[in-house]
């Protein structure tokens, strides 16, 4: 996998201690979401989502993400225009926005544009680079195989649950900062190829190219091969 050749983070969860940080991770920058919706996906595209918890840290490569446009996006939470729910996508970028969908699960999303302008990238996948004993625990199972592997963080209810992601611990988290407890980061990984196709799982707006997936990586959730271009 493309996350092996790189190799960064391939090490156990017991390597990753709160007294050894991980230093080949680089945090994001507020302007590096402080950008149009569908660039800031695209280049999330690769990225490292790190959880640190109880001492340890999680993290995990992004290979799946969804660009939502704001209050003209009739699919967005922010078509509804400002409410109490949906108020971290008005504010600063670079901050959590989580919420709980079909009563079931949670979903992960950032912040994007200018702070009064709503804008947002969902996660939808996650490659896992290191915690994966904390993140089968957290999901209920037992990482036998490759398959049993990719159960971990293949969709974004998946993902939530293996990063203990809640609306109550993480809604208005800044992800730009190491020092809070879920954050992104670089470690220098770049997604050699990019397919983007229509968003999925949604009733409104689906015609539309903003779904960003890594080709050929194995965790993306849905379909994996069928998109609108290459790059």
């Amino acid at each position: 996998m493309q996350a092996e050749a790189a190799g960064a983070l391939l090490v156990s969860s017991r390597a990753l201690t709160a007294r050894t940080p991980v230093r080949s991770i680089r945090p994001l920058g507020r302007a590096f979401f402080g950008r149009d919706p569908r660039r800031v996906a695209r280049q999330l595209l690769g990225k490292v989502l790190v959880r640190r918890t109880s001492g340890l840290y999680l993290a995990a490569r992004v290979v799946e993400v969804e660009a939502y446009l704001g209050e003209k996006d009739p699919a967005a939470h922010a078509a509804a225009g400002l409410t109490t729910r949906n108020s971290v996508l008005f504010g600063p970028p670079g901050f959590a926005y989580v919420y709980f969908i079909y009563g079931n699960h949670y979903c992960l999303n950032v912040s994007c544009e200018r702070e009064g302008r709503a804008g947002s990238v969902l996660f939808r996948a996650l490659e896992p680079l290191a915690g994966l004993d904390e993140m089968s625990l957290a999901r209920g199972i037992r990482v036998r195989s490759s398959r049993d592997r990719l159960k971990l963080t293949s969709g974004p209810g998946r993902l939530a649950q293996a990063f203990g992601i809640t609306r109550a611990r993480d809604n208005g988290s800044d992800l730009t900062s190491p020092s809070s407890s879920l954050w992104i980061g670089s470690d220098g990984f770049r997604a050699k190829s990019v397919i983007v196709t229509p968003r999925i799982g949604i009733t409104k707006a689906v015609e539309e190219g903003l779904r960003y997936i890594i080709a050929d990586n194995a965790f993306v959730s849905g379909r994996k091969s069928e998109g609108f271009q290459h790059g």
